[in-house]
């Protein structure tokens, strides 16, 4: 997944507006709550005050006309009271407002966090192969907080200074719509300008938020490889890199931000001469007596302009207010486009319906259904035609028939590969890097799907079976191993959830674990950071077989599980894993030949063909690859 290239205003507001669709989602209640505490003061910032300062400016041209100071204060006394009062409500509503929106901001974030990271947990593998981990994390931090920044700060500012902008020209428009139509001059050449200078810079905040997730993604590679950087001699390299990186975000955000800048003091001068115009405009009218277009009736005289100008000064500021949000507004839209973008990748679709249950035999040898953890699974399997439901025992048969894969379309990995493991075997590959040995477990996983041809497990096509059931009987061991933070036994315990601390220990005493476990400082309830650093190589693939060995699947996937391991440790781990092996359905890959001697079936590849299959002792007679690679050396290049 990619986000656009471009980037621009209209995308920018419909990205925004999913943003503002969920937040309303979330708070159906609160959230138009809040924007009507918005409104609300709004309003009584633009509208009572006018008609007061117009009451009291004619109530006292008439005492200054009448001399009757008891009439006039009888008009302006109850206004000025009837203001206060106002305004006492629109401090209630701005409290309410603000502290609804603390709380809302932080949990829409909070959700939007869990939202995504949720939704992230549903995609296929495919997507975190293609993209940096850097510019995975940057939609949790920098994405998020421009949705932060577009909650908190530029919707409200948006919703008060639009409502502010509205008011007082529906106000303006009562009072004198000569006066009303110069206006509309001033805010037509303010609406042009950020309209071109606010579109200009959407493209480069949107390329500013790639830009962030790209340098982010380098400094995450840079600071997991200090070791590989420091022992080559390559920080100066890695320095220059950085530096590209970082001057390439440099420059988008200069011009990002360059754009954005222009508005406020262009809007404010533009104000400025409306200002000035409207004053000398209306001097003109009052002076040639020009009758009055309005919707009160009243006069155009100096009682009408004063209040007007001071409403033209708040309409224009208002507009300015809303320019000067256009940089967090695009910066936020950016962010939601990014967020939007990756809400839209397509899950990891799973159309299987056969399960995995726990089953208890009957005396006449039929398996029946149960909650209880037996020990002993079948695939439930329901036949749509009949409705009838069977059982078919989990033993670990696992067939490959013909089967073509590619990553990348017209570029094939495998090439009608047909492999065969009867439950109980031991089936290893072997061949050069790229020989397409990972991509068949991959395809066992169903981590991708296969192109032309057919995998069957215990005679199921694996197209039926759901994935979570799938994988929870594949056990699996990797060569880089991922531990996370948490305690030893919560490590193992990742195998099987609901593993007992037994459980954990027999499997730790199965891998081989247990010997250096029970020396560390607090044994299994030591804790481990940072991917278990503390950790030697071996020692933390002996907590990885363990994690295995505690799920207790048919099937075991050992990819490069010993390549880390030296020679003695190997040795510990091997006796581990023959007994981890008895009675389980085994794939092995391995360059190190002398860990599959003992393999049923050896497998050959060699770009992506299977070019020769049998036991050691078969294939050494055949005097082929394998035979070559045996007698030469014990380790692939």
């Amino acid at each position: 997944m990619k986000p656009d290239k471009g980037g621009n205003l209209r995308d920018n507001f419909a990205a925004m507006a999913w943003a503002v669709k969920k937040f309303f989602g979330f708070y159906p209640v609160l959230a138009p709550l809040v924007m009507f505490c918005i409104l609300f003061s709004a309003v009584v910032a633009a509208v009572p005050n006018f008609f007061i300062v117009q009451n009291v400016l004619h109530a006292a041209e008439r005492w200054m006309v009448s001399g009757d100071w008891a009439a006039a204060r009888g008009e302006i006394l109850p206004g000025i009271f009837l203001l206060i009062g106002v305004y006492a409500v629109a401090l209630c509503s701005q409290t309410l407002e603000t502290q609804l929106m603390a709380v809302m901001t932080q949990g829409f974030l909070d959700k939007m966090r869990r939202e995504i990271f949720n939704g992230m947990q549903d995609l296929p593998i495919r997507f975190f192969d293609s993209n940096k981990t850097g510019d995975i994390m940057s939609y949790f931090t920098n994405d998020i907080d421009t949705m932060r920044q577009l909650i908190s700060q530029s919707l409200p500012s948006l919703i008060r200074s639009g409502a502010v902008v509205l008011a007082v020209f529906c106000v303006m428009v009562y009072s004198s719509i000569w006066m009303t139509l110069v206006l509309l001059l001033g805010v037509a050449a303010m609406f042009f300008v950020a309209r071109t200078v606010g579109g200009g810079s959407a493209r480069f905040f949107m390329q500013q938020q790639k830009a962030v997730g790209a340098m982010e993604g380098f400094a995450q590679e840079a600071m997991n490889g200090q070791k590989v950087i420091k022992v080559f001699n390559h920080e100066r390299q890695s320095i220059a890199d950085f530096d590209k990186a970082n001057e390439e975000l440099f420059q988008v955000s200069y011009k990002a931000n360059a754009y954005a800048s222009l508005l406020g003091p262009i809007i404010s001068n533009i104000g400025n001469i409306l200002y000035v115009s409207l004053a000398l405009v209306g001097g003109l009218l009052i002076l040639s007596g020009v009758p009055n277009l309005s919707l009160s009736g009243r006069v155009f005289d100096v009682a009408v302009l004063v209040p007007f100008l001071s409403k033209a000064r708040q309409f224009t500021g208002n507009v300015n207010t809303l320019s000067q949000q256009i940089n967090s507004i695009v910066m936020a839209g950016a962010g939601a486009q990014r967020l939007l973008s990756l809400a839209g990748q397509p899950p990891e679709t799973d159309e299987g319906y056969v399960t995995l249950v726990n089953v208890k035999e009957g005396p006449d040898g039929s398996l029946e259904e149960t909650e209880e953890h037996t020990g002993h699974w079948a695939w439930r399997h329901p036949h749509k035609d009949d409705g009838s439901v069977t059982y078919t025992p989990l033993r670990g048969d696992v067939r490959l028939v013909d089967v073509d894969f590619a990553y990348v379309e017209g570029k094939d990995v495998l090439h009608d590969v047909s492999v065969y493991a009867e439950p109980g075997q031991k089936v290893a590959f072997v061949g050069a890097t790229g020989a397409g040995k990972t991509t068949i477990t991959n395809l066992i996983n169903r981590f991708y799907d296969i192109a032309d041809g057919k995998i069957r497990y215990d005679g199921i096509n694996v197209n039926k079976i759901k994935k979570a059931d799938l994988r929870r009987s594949l056990g699996l061991v990797l060569q880089d191993t991922n531990l996370f933070t948490g305690t030893v036994m919560d490590n193992i315990r990742y195998g099987r959830l609901d593993a007992t601390d037994e459980d954990c220990i027999a499997a730790a005493k199965l891998s081989g674990a247990d010997s250096f476990i029970t020396r560390l400082p607090e044994g299994y309830e030591t804790m481990l950071l940072n991917n278990g650093a503390n950790l030697s190589q071996g020692q933390r693939q002996l907590l990885a077989i363990a994690r295995a060995a505690v799920a207790d699947p048919p099937v075991m996937i050992l990819d490069e599980a010993t390549s880390s391991i030296d020679t003695r440790t190997e040795a510990i781990v091997q006796r581990g894993m023959d007994k981890l092996m008895e009675g389980r359905t085994v794939f092995v890959i391995a360059h190190r030949l002398s860990t599959v001697m003992n393999a049923d079936v050896i497998m050959v590849l060699d770009h992506g063909r299977i070019i020769e299959r049998g036991s050691h002792e078969q294939l050494l007679a055949e005097k082929g690859t394998y035979y070559q690679l045996y007698t030469g050396a014990f380790e692939l290049e």
